[in-house]
C-alpha cells in the first residue's frame, strides 16, 4: 500500500501536526489524496515556540483548520519524575487529548508523522499510539527518513530539510526530575544557538553543565560563539561533543 491508497480507504482523517516535516507531508498528502482533514497541535512546556510557529505556516499554506491544545505534562507525575519510558505516558497523555478533540470534531482516524525509520522497539511512545489507535501511515507504507524529504521537497514544503527537533524533555538525562526552569534553560539556550548559526544541535543539561553536542564542520563555530553565549546567558560551564548522536531520543 502506498500513501495514495492509504487515504482512498481512510478518506477522513486528522493529523497530529508538530512543525516537522514528517507531519507537514503528512498533512500535504491527507489533503491532496483524502476528502476531509484538519490538523491539531497540543501546546506542552516539552516544545520551543518555534514549532507551533512551524506548525501553523505550514497549516496556512496547505489551506487546513489546525486546532492548538494546552496540556501541562509535567502536572503528570510518570512525565516530571522522568523515567526511561518517560515518552509512553507523555505521548498516551498527549495523544488521548488529541484524539478526544478529533473525534469531537468528527474525525474518527488520527495521524502521527512516524515513519518506517523509526525504530518501534526503541521508542516507547510508539506503544501509546498503538494502545489508542493512532495511525502511522508513513510508517505503515514503508516511507522511510529520506524519502519523506525528497517527497516534500517534490512537494515544496518549506519544512522539507528541517533538521528533527526532539522534544525539550530529552535534554534531561533520564532519571532526574524536569522541572520548568530546565526547560526553560534549554530554550533560552537553544534559541541563541540557533541564532547565532547553529544548526541540528543538541544543548544537554548535566547538572550546572550543559553538553553542546554539535556537528564536526560546526565545532569552531561553536567554540567562538560559547564566551558570548556565557556572558549573555550566564549558564554554567559548556562543554562540546562533536560525536554524532546515535540511537533514540525519548
Amino acid at each position: 500500500m502506498d500513501i495514495q491508497d492509504f487515504f482512498v480507504e481512510n478518506p477522513i482523517c486528522a493529523v497530529a501536526l508538530s512543525g516537522g516535516v514528517d507531519s507537514a507531508l503528512l498533512l500535504w498528502a491527507a489533503g491532496t489524496y483524502g476528502e476531509k482533514t484538519a490538523a491539531y497541535f497540543v501546546k506542552t512546556p516539552f516544545q520551543p515556540d518555534f514549532e507551533l510557529e512551524d506548525a501553523k505556516k505550514t497549516a496556512r499554506l496547505l489551506g487546513a483548520d489546525l486546532t492548538v491544545l494546552e496540556l501541562d505534562v509535567l502536572e503528570i507525575p510518570e512525565v516530571a519524575a522522568n523515567p526511561a519510558d518517560r515518552c509512553y505516558f507523555c505521548k498516551r497523555a498527549l495523544f488521548t487529548r488529541l484524539t478526544a478533540a478529533a473525534r469531537e470534531d468528527g474525525f474518527p482516524v488520527v495521524l502521527d508523522g512516524c515513519n518506517a525509520s523509526d525504530d518501534a522497539g526503541d521508542r516507547p511512545g510508539m506503544r501509546a499510539l498503538a494502545e489508542l489507535g493512532v495511525r502511522s501511515p508513513l510508517r505503515e507504507c514503508g516511507v522511510t527518513k529520506p524519502d519523506v524529504r525528497r517527497m516534500a521537497r517534490w512537494a515544496r514544503l518549506p519544512v522539507w530539510d528541517k533538521p528533527s527537533c526532539a522534544c525539550l524533555a530529552t535534554r534531561v538525562p533520564a532519571g532526574t526530575a524536569i522541572t520548568e526552569e530546565a526547560l526553560d534553560r534549554v530554550a533560552r539556550g537553544e534559541e541563541f544557538l540557533m541564532g547565532e548559526g547553529l544548526s541540528d544541535f543538541r544543548l544537554r543539561l548535566r547538572g550546572e553543565t550543559a553538553l553542546l553536542q554539535v556537528r564536526r564542520e560546526q565545532m569552531e563555530l561553536a567554540r567562538r560563539m560559547l564566551p558570548v553565549w556565557q556572558a549573555r546567558l550566564g549558564d554554567g560551564e559548556i562543554i562540546l561533543d562533536d560525536t554524532p548522536r546515535t540511537g533514540r531520543e525519548t
